[in-house]
């Protein structure tokens, strides 16, 4: 499931079909498109295009593409037109979700949105009814196995550059931010050639809900649903995932 991962669901989406990597680079794309509409080609000059530049190279998009999505993007006859949108809903045992969307069709959009939600059991809400419940937060996770600096190294570079939080896992370091850091502490880390397994900012939920098997099952199809949807960037929850 999306959202504020542990290991084996990164590694689970790292080992994902080519059709299903296709799907992802075509959002991936989009995000580049929105980007380089709100501020320009240049990353240099355009703090958005770096991080999402970032999420690209995190989830392996070759070089290639991201630059050629870029000049697409970028081109002036490029009429394609999205914005950014927010849902709010409810899935199984009252988990509550946040869903990111990029759309050129709001109507199609929150029609899909609320097949899926009521196909699997759960419910679209309404704006704000569960945005209490998580904070946003830069979240930055490397794989030990692929780190050049040490544990100590790294945690002085994230800790100098305002990082609020690092995590060390069994296989990978977890690096939280505030969003106003979340630039600085992974351009910090960028600058001494560290990849990145995620690189984001991320909605992080403050509580969690714990589900029996039968209602995880459920939640799971939910998101699954969700994920699959063109319009749909991002899924979060605060559903406790099973280790």
């Amino acid at each position: 499931m999306s959202g504020h991962s542990k290991w084996h669901n990164i590694a689970a989406r790292k080992g994902k079909t080519d059709a299903a990597r296709g799907k992802i680079f075509t959002k991936l794309g989009r995000e580049l498109l929105i980007a380089v509409k709100e501020g320009g080609s240049d990353s240099s000059g355009n703090s958005k295009l770096r991080d999402v530049i970032a999420k690209c190279k995190a989830s392996n998009m070759p070089n290639d593409t991201i630059s050629n999505s870029i000049k697409k993007a970028a081109g002036a006859g490029n009429t394609e037109n999205y914005e950014e949108i927010v849902y709010e809903g409810y899935g199984p045992s009252g988990v509550a979700l946040m869903v990111n969307v990029s759309t050129d069709n709001r109507n199609r959009t929150a029609a899909e949105l609320r097949h899926v939600f009521t196909r699997t059991g759960g419910n679209l809400g309404t704006t704000g009814c569960v945005e209490y419940l998580f904070g946003q937060k830069g979240v930055i996770v490397i794989d030990k196995s692929t780190s050049k600096l040490s544990e100590d190294e790294l945690m002085l570079i994230a800790i100098d550059n305002g990082a609020e939080d690092v995590n060390v896992e069994e296989e990978v370091y977890e690096i939280i931010t505030s969003p106003e850091d979340f630039s600085k502490v992974r351009e910090a880390l960028e600058k001494e050639n560290v990849e990145f397994i995620e690189a984001e900012i991320q909605m992080v939920p403050n509580t969690y809900i714990k589900l029996d098997e039968k209602n995880a099952e459920k939640m799971q199809r939910l998101v699954d649903g969700l994920e699959e949807l063109d319009d749909v960037m991002s899924v979060y929850h605060n559903c406790e995932e099973n280790e």
